[in-house]
């Protein structure tokens, strides 16, 4: 078997040298802090990229490689149609094939209970001229004619995509660098410089730069980074475990889900497979602080995600990683280069044989590799994209809840226009930060 691709054993493809100044300095190498630096680029700022261990290799390139619309939150709809958009641009721009394929993402029924609620998000489909419909349970058949399981229906939107993630936003990192985008890998941000209250720029392990705009796209990490100025946003992460097949015969090019497997076609002919729905959180200190506005989530689905007493040493919300730190002092982000959590094997046995049983007439499925994740998620799985007014100068984009990737190069442009005042486009009011502690009410979508 072999194992995920991005360790600190990889290469640095970037290595600086690290400028004194810069416009903007965006933390962060994963899909949304490259998207951010890209656009940034090509509206005329001078842009700096840090990322303590290497470009894409958290989780960025560990996601599932679904590029969908279907199911997204209303509020983030909008942006998500316009990285669609984005992606198909993007993917003439890359200097290699990144597996963009407009094969449509599906979600199987398994009742009319189901299917009912996949009838009311067809509402916000139609709102939105998408390309969604519903399937019958024969249609589902006609469509997956290998398919032993039979469902009562699907939704299903043809025009949603799939790509390769460890190989699109590695070339993405590229096309930024060609923008002018200065890329420096194995470089952490220990601090922000504050100055007279403002973001003067940034201290990192191999000296200052200096800046008038920071942008925080550090994913899991990003909490932590905040709570070292003071600031808390009630940000947690949670494992989710994949795992990818061998070559087998085509049993359907798109992505699908039903409530035991997800799974995508790859370019390679294999299938990444996924547990839906079953994220694993370890409680730590800022699970626990957090806990009062992720109770509305607890209640919709109780059973939802996974409890495990404590994070992995290093981890973010570890209970002996340090959430205060000076300049001058090693900071966890150097201690952690990359967060690269062990999958959960009794979970990937179990897929395997859930995948095997849904298409009995494939040979025997092995396993080609496996791997896990950190998601950074929110409580109402919406983002965190907005400017800090507690640290003026600092805008914040995290919190994508494992939509990060599909909605990646939009979300990249809106936080570039937000850092350059431009108008964004979208109505960002449900991603502001002050949404948790301005007594706002916690407002959930229902589930698909």
């Amino acid at each position: 078997m072999t194992t995920f691709p991005f360790t600190e054993n990889n290469p640095i493809t970037y290595s600086g040298p690290l400028p004194a100044k810069t416009d903007v300095v965006v933390i962060g190498g994963g899909i949304i802090g490259i998207c951010t630096a890209l656009y940034l680029a090509r509206k005329g700022q001078h842009v700096t990229l840090l990322e303590k261990g290497r470009i894409a290799a958290e989780q960025s390139s560990r996601n599932w490689g679904w590029i969908r619309q279907q199911g997204r939150d209303p509020a983030e709809l909008p942006i998500m149609i316009e990285a669609m958009r984005l992606w198909h641009d993007l993917a003439a721009e890359v200097d290699t094939d990144i597996g963009l394929r407009p094969t449509g993402v599906t979600y199987f029924a398994n009742n009319t209970a189901k299917l009912a609620g996949y009838t009311a998000w067809l509402e916000i489909a139609k709102a939105h001229s998408l390309d969604t419909r519903l399937l019958s349970g024969d249609e589902v058949a006609a469509t997956f004619p290998t398919m032993k399981t039979r469902f009562a229906g699907a939704l299903t939107t043809p025009s949603d995509m799939r790509a390769e993630p460890w190989v699109a936003v590695p070339a993405l990192a590229r096309l930024a660098q060609g923008a002018g985008v200065c890329i420096v890998e194995g470089c952490a941000v220990r601090k922000l410089d504050i100055a007279a209250g403002q973001v003067a720029g940034v201290l990192t392990e191999a000296g200052r730069i200096a800046a008038q705009n920071v942008v925080l796209a550090g994913g899991a990490w990003s909490n932590l980074f905040l709570q070292a100025h003071g600031v808390f946003i009630p940000q947690l992460s949670v494992r989710e475990t994949v795992a990818a097949t061998g070559p087998l015969p085509d049993i359907g090019q798109g992505a699908a889900a039903s409530s035991k497997v997800a799974f995508r076609r790859r370019l390679d002919g294999g299938y990444t497979l996924a547990p839906p729905g079953s994220p694993e959180l370890s409680i730590g200190p800022d699970a626990l602080r957090a806990l009062p506005k992720y109770l509305p989530q607890l209640r919709s689905d109780p059973f939802g995600q996974r409890l495990l007493p404590a994070a992995t040493r290093g981890f973010p919300d570890a209970w002996t990683t340090k959430r205060r730190w000076n300049a001058e002092q090693t900071s966890p982000f150097e201690q952690m280069r990359i967060l690269n959590p062990a999958p959960n094997m009794r979970r990937i046995i179990r897929l395997l044989r859930d995948f095997a049983e849904m298409f009995p007439n494939l040979p025997p499925v092995h396993l080609q590799a496996a791997w896990a994740g950190m998601i950074d998620t929110m409580p109402d799985v919406v983002p965190v994209v907005d400017h800090c007014t507690a640290l003026p100068g600092l805008v914040v984009g995290t919190g994508m809840s494992g939509h990060g990737f599909g909605i990646g190069p939009a979300m990249g442009r809106v936080l570039a226009d937000l850092v350059t005042g431009n108008p964004t486009g979208h109505d960002l009011s449900r991603f502001r930060m002050g949404r948790f502690s301005d007594g706002s009410p916690i407002t959930l979508v229902p589930s698909l």
